[in-house]
């Protein structure tokens, strides 16, 4: 029974897409580093050939230069004895002299006139040839030695030579010995240090491209998962997570990538979490609206179950109102629409009003509000009062709905230094210590039942920001919660 594929062709041709855009992905960033560091290191590479063969060639001829010149010295200290001879006899023992030279396997010694015409040659070449290099003429110009690197006229081959003048006893030249070597022998070495250097760059640049191969392959591997992750990310599979191979640069990136994956995971399931709590939260008023209306429509209803279900009715209304202003107010913050009315007012006494009111409903409720009057002289500032007492409120229904289970909510208004600091405080279970940093979140409702949007504390977070101050939650000491607004006093 034959084999079964397990993929259909359309999934196939899929991957082979993917597969060629993942390799011209690479082959693009890959043919583009390749080509900037090798023709970078192939300038280098050159300019240090070039350099070294010039070095070579300067420290070859310099030695065979060094060598020449120090052989004519010591040849004409020895011929200095028979300079002091009539010209006849010194001239004959220069002949004698390159006639009998003992190093003439290794180079050539001629004796030159003064008229430029050999007159005899340690290699037993016939006399009389007339030499046309200018080191002989120079030489008997100027009396010092003079070196010479160029081609033979007569074979037209490379030589180094050196002349030395040999100077008679009354100051004129009785000819020249002129010692010349062949330039094969260096310009072999030359060249094979040329070739050592072609080699030794070509060797370098594989070794170069090899390394950068090896370098390449274990870079866009991980970016290659990196790339692929993200795309998955982009697809709506939140939360998903990279593999941490590297602790560097890469590995960076994909504790980056990680780190946003887990937050748009908590961002799309706190959202969800909000549109679900937002519909129960909806259904609830509207079913007891609707419940109470239909009741009410009833000709047998009494006088006090119409008084109770319009009493619920504008309670469960007012509910309503409050959860679409919150979230008109929350829409207006995130796209810029959200502005403060500012006047100078008299914070202390508004809020000493809104304590007084909501203490009111409070003790309906069986909870005790304690106001902690200060004796410091709180001046007037700028601010919304009306966004303020919208905060103030929120901060004391929360405290009612979280903490009203220890029956007292305490809060005080004082000056500290050049900020006014308004805490509220209740003594119910408090909030957790790995939801303290998220509560001020949006759509975040952590692990409370108490029925609200999750949008109350991050409407009111931005308010006091905007007022240029700070809101913090924390855990009291002895239990409950103590929520701290601070706003500096402007003049």
């Amino acid at each position: 029974m034959g084999c079964l594929s397990l993929k259909n062709p359309e999934q196939k041709q899929a991957l082979r897409a993917e597969k060629r855009k993942k390799s011209r992905f690479a082959s693009g960033i890959r043919q583009r580093w390749l080509k900037n560091i090798l023709s970078i290191m192939a300038v280098i590479v050159v300019l240090v050939g070039v350099a070294f063969t010039v070095a070579n060639g300067f420290y070859t001829y310099s030695t065979m230069r060094s060598g020449l010149e120090a052989e004519a010295n010591t040849t004409a200290a020895f011929l200095r004895n028979y300079l002091n001879l009539d010209y006849n006899e010194c001239e004959a023992s220069c002949v004698q002299l390159v006639q009998n030279y003992a190093g003439r396997d290794r180079l050539e010694l001629q004796f030159v006139d003064s008229l430029g015409e050999v007159k005899a040659s340690s290699f037993g070449l016939p006399a009389g040839e007339i030499l046309r290099t200018p080191d002989v003429s120079k030489a008997l110009e100027t009396k010092n030695n003079v070196y010479f690197v160029g081609e033979n006229p007569a074979t037209g081959e490379r030589i180094m030579s050196v002349a030395t003048p040999m100077i008679y006893a009354d100051g004129q030249a009785v000819g020249v010995l002129r010692f010349v070597t062949s330039t094969k022998n260096a310009d072999r070495v030359i060249l094979v240090g040329l070739l050592l250097a072609v080699c030794f760059a070509l060797g370098t640049l594989f070794l170069v491209y090899i390394s950068n191969r090896m370098y390449f392959r274990s870079i866009l591997g991980p970016v290659a998962e990196i790339t692929e992750t993200a795309k998955r990310i982009s697809a709506g599979s939140y939360g998903v997570r990279i593999q941490k191979k590297f602790d560097d640069e890469i590995g960076e990136l994909a504790d980056t990538i990680n780190d946003m994956s887990a937050k748009i995971s908590q961002a799309e399931r706190m959202q969800s979490e909000f549109v679900s709590s937002v519909s129960h939260e909806l259904r609830t008023p509207l079913t007891a609206i609707t419940g109470w209306g239909e009741t009410l429509l009833e000709v047998d209803a009494n006088q006090e179950e119409t008084r109770r279900g319009i009493s619920i009715i504008l309670g469960e209304a007012r509910r309503l109102t409050s959860m679409v202003e919150e979230l008109l107010e929350f829409t207006r913050i995130q796209d810029g629409r959200f502005t403060l009315n500012v006047r100078t007012c008299d914070l202390r006494a508004d809020f000493e009003d809104m304590i007084f009111m909501y203490g009111s409903r409070l003790r309906q409720e069986g909870i005790k509000l304690e106001y902690e009057a200060s004796d410091d002289d709180i001046p007037e500032i700028s601010c919304d009062p009306e966004r303020m007492r919208q905060v103030f409120l929120n901060i004391l229904d929360n405290a009612a709905k979280h903490g009203g289970e220890g029956k007292r909510i305490q809060v005080s208004m004082e000056l500290e230094g050049d900020r006014i600091v308004t805490r509220i405080r209740d003594f119910g279970p408090g909030i957790p210590e790995e939801e303290l940093p998220h509560v001020k979140m949006k759509f975040y409702k952590g692990s409370s039942k108490a029925r609200g949007s999750g949008i109350g504390l991050a409407v009111c977070d931005q308010i006091v920001e905007l007022h240029g101050g700070s809101l913090t939650l924390e855990n009291a000491e002895g239990g409950g919660c103590l929520v701290t607004v601070s706003l500096p006093v402007t003049q």
